[in-house]
């Protein structure tokens, strides 16, 4: 027995299913768990020793490359003066403000200690600045595990959603209806017949909890002009795209001004930290001005907000997100090559340093479109690639990320090895 499966034996005495977060478990790809002793730029290493070219970056916030060396020493120098005061900080303020500069729709923010924390404050806040309970948000997409989100869809359109965790009681995910992503005329019924019930519609602006799904422009355009004309917030939930697709997160690509923007991830360059913020006038129902409560004792904690801090001072570099975006561009081109060459029904897609993987003859624009695809094939590239040393997220429905310190050499190894995969796939 090695290392691996010795601890995930003894973590299963101790931790439920041996793990801290489901997906960890390989529960959807079979296998034992890597356990993780280190990482440095591209790389992360196992309790065996075994070296992997990483592409799960800590699902996401490791854009500059694990451990860099600037945000360790800006995390050690902070560090120093103590870990947590429970009390404001310059270095709050600091961050707040980078922020705000860098996304013209966020007025004001509030910091927070992860991307559920964010969104489950930001709902709360929309429903009390409307006066409104209903919410919508759409099939496939994620936005953290608080009870009146963790919905599956109704029996109808305009059914609203059912609880799909035990724990949550029906009368807590009533107000919640859950549309089909892209669907356009599903909005516009919706709307139609209830908007003036809705306090907000909440949407990853590019999924990535049903592998990366990117929404028409018709459909965006639909979503804000609909939300403005019946007076509902629109909530972009940006803790996996925001700073990551690019600089100003998935809103600055598409032309969209949200009401507000959760973001987490980028923001604390790999520690726990997440934020949401947006229009003033929304912001100024929160407590201590308003009468929606929200706190957090660990909220800007200052080493989370020193990594944060230099990591976006890093992303600002002249050439950071050109080169980013050509390197993750460059892989998933090499992935479409080296499977149309052996004959795999296989495509991928990339926006700046986020990129999806599908065996199916075309990209999904459905978390429905994206169930047909072949997850068994993933199951197979997946441990094929494991086997070879080169790490995804155990999931056919998780994005990929690319960081700043992969090399070129490391994007001609991990095709390489995919055309491997590939093949042996093909030959059985």
């Amino acid at each position: 027995m090695n290392r691996n499966e010795q601890l995930f034996e003894q973590a299963k005495k101790v931790i439920p299913g041996g793990v801290n977060s489901p997906v960890r478990a390989f529960g959807s790809v079979g296998g034992i768990p890597r356990f993780i002793k280190k990482a440095q730029g591209a790389y992360v290493w196992d309790e065996n020793n075994t070296q992997y070219i990483d592409y799960v970056g800590s699902w996401g916030p490791a854009i500059v490359g694990h451990a860099h060396p600037e945000v360790i020493e800006a995390v050690r120098t902070v560090a120093l003066d103590g870990l947590s005061f429970g009390a404001p900080t310059e270095a709050e303020i600091r961050l707040a403000e980078e922020i705000i500069r860098i996304v013209p729709s966020v007025q004001q923010l509030r910091l927070v200690s992860s991307g559920t924390e964010a969104t489950m404050s930001a709902i709360r806040l929309a429903r009390g600045f409307t006066g409104r309970d209903n919410i919508i948000k759409f099939e496939g997409c994620y936005h953290g595990h608080s009870d009146s989100l963790l919905v599956k869809a109704g029996s109808g359109l305009l059914t609203f959603g059912n609880p799909s965790s035990a724990g949550v009681p029906a009368d807590f995910t009533r107000h919640t209806l859950v549309l089909p992503y892209n669907d356009v005329e599903a909005l516009q019924k919706t709307f139609t017949e209830i908007g003036s019930q809705i306090a907000c519609v909440i949407i990853e602006p590019i999924a990535g909890n049903m592998n990366m799904v990117q929404p028409t422009p018709e459909f965006l355009q639909s979503l804000r002009s609909l939300t403005e004309q019946h007076g509902a917030v629109l909530i972009y939930d940006e803790v996996m795209t925001g700073f990551r697709v690019a600089l100003g997160g998935a809103q600055s690509l598409h032309g969209i001004t949200p009401d507000l923007t959760t973001m987490g991830k980028v923001i604390g360059g790999g520690m726990p930290l997440a934020a949401f913020g947006g229009r003033a006038d929304i912001m100024a129902c929160i407590s201590p001005l308003g009468s929606v409560y929200q706190a957090g004792t660990l909220s800007g904690n200052p080493v989370a907000v020193a990594a944060g801090l230099k990591t976006l001072e890093i992303i600002q570099r002249k050439g950071f997100y050109e080169s980013l975006s050509l390197h993750t561009q460059a892989l998933c081109q090499g992935f479409d090559q080296a499977a149309k060459e052996v004959g795999v029904a296989f495509c991928s897609q990339n926006v700046g340093g986020m990129f999806g993987l599908y065996f199916a003859e075309q990209v999904p624009q459905s978390y429905t479109e994206m169930s047909r695809s072949n997850t068994e094939y993933f199951k197979q590239f997946f441990h094929g690639m494991l086997d070879r040393h080169i790490a995804f997220g155990p999931s056919a429905f998780e994005a990929c990320f690319m960081s700043a310190a992969h090399t070129t050499e490391n994007i001609a190894d991990t095709v390489g090895a995919a055309a491997e995969v590939f093949t042996k796939m093909v030959r059985g």
